[in-house]
Formats: C-alpha cells, structure tokens, sequence
C-alpha cells in the first residue's frame, strides 16, 4: 500500500475520510464467536475464517505485475493470486505497495481483518477502499461486474469485502477452513486455465452477457 494514491480523486478521498472515520467509530459486535475484542486486538490462534495465525509468510509476485504480496503457500496462495491478478488486468494496474497480505499486526478494525494473520485474505489498494467507506465512494458498477464475475469464477472460495459489514471493497479472503475439497479443486482449475492458451486471466470478458448472468445469480445464491 503506497503512502500516496497515484490519480486521487475528490470522490476517492471522501471516502478514505469517511473510512478512516468509521474505522475509529467501530464497536465489534457483542456475542459472537468470531467478534474481536473490544481493544481492536485479535487473540486467537487462528483467523476469523479458521486458519492457523502463522509468524510469517511466503512472498509471491502478482504475474504480469511489478507487484509482490506475502501469502499462506499453496492452494491460497494460487486462489488470491488468481483474484489479484485479474483485479490487476481489468480494473487497474497494481503498483508497488498497492495490495497487502499477510501480516504479523493484530491489531484489526473488523473481525474478517485477523484473516491477514494467517495469510488467507489480502486487501487491494485499501486507501481507496477503506474499512467502512461508503458505497458511493467507492468502486464502479463496472468495477463491480468484474468483481462479481472473479467470486463467481471461485464459486464460494472467496469471500468479498464488498458484501461484508462492515464493507471493505479492497478486502478478499478465502471462505472455507482448512482441508476443504473445494479449495484444492478451485486452485487445480486456475492452474489449468494459466497453462491453456486463451483462458484465464488476461482473457476473460466479464461483460458477456452469459458471464454476466451467471455472476448474478451465484449473487443472489450467496
């Protein structure tokens, strides 16, 4: 994440001062399992969606990017990548520091935030999409469609910050906990698509009608 935003709007920086601000205002639910402490700390031994806090993380390069982010190995690894490289080939081009992963910090605003601990979530370019923003702030419809149309293509793999509550649209992670069949499959497919001429990132068209309908409805299923 870089310290300034190449290209700042007014709308965009409205809503890294709204995020900012809603970020200081958040109170952790009360009575769930999964709510972090009132201090804004994350305790546990794992993460919101079930994964183990590890102490450090591999670092991997976003293909067709300058671009490196630190990550849990394998399947996560293969699945987030998957997603930030298709953020960077539709939407926008990812810059040095411009995408976070793994973390040693606890310190979380929300509780899907402790995901960074075990290095199974990474947030693209937050200072534009911060922790609370609101959603007039925030991406496009456009932006969304293609968003939409990556979550399907993961079918329920990954979860979007963009759907979350508090909203977060820079933020991804994965859903299942470990040794989930569908994660394993899910990243064997994404393999396939990098190894075959013409599929993939960097050729897809999330705008088809047929892709399109099909993000919708895996919308409406979630």
């Amino acid at each position: 994440m870089s310290d300034t935003a190449p290209g700042l709007t007014r709308r965009q920086a409205l809503g890294i001062t709204a995020g900012l601000t809603a970020g200081a205002l958040l109170v952790p639910a009360a009575g769930t399992a999964a709510a972090a402490p009132a201090e804004g700390v994350w305790r546990g031994a794992t993460t919101q969606n079930g994964w183990p806090v590890i102490d450090r993380a591999v670092t991997h390069r976003v293909e067709g990017t300058g671009v490196d982010v630190p990550l849990a190995q394998g399947d996560v690894a293969t699945v987030l990548l998957h997603v930030a490289r298709r953020y960077a080939y539709e939407i926008d081009m990812l810059r040095p520091r411009e995408i976070q992963g793994h973390t040693a910090d606890r310190h979380i605003g929300a509780p899907f935030e402790s995901n960074h601990l075990s290095g199974t979530a990474i947030a693209v370019r937050p200072l534009f999409y911060p922790l609370g923003a609101d959603a007039s702030t925030g991406m496009t419809g456009q932006e969304r469609t293609i968003v939409r149309d990556i979550l399907a293509d993961c079918e329920g793999v990954v979860v979007w910050g963009g759907e979350l509550d508090p909203v977060k649209e820079s933020h991804f992670h994965i859903a299942v906990a470990p040794g989930d069949s569908r994660l394993g499959r899910l990243a064997r497919r994404i393999r396939g698509w990098d190894a075959a001429p013409g599929q993939g990132a960097g050729s897809i068209d999330a705008f088809a009608p047929a892709r399109i309908r099909r993000a919708e409805k895996a919308a409406a299923d979630r």
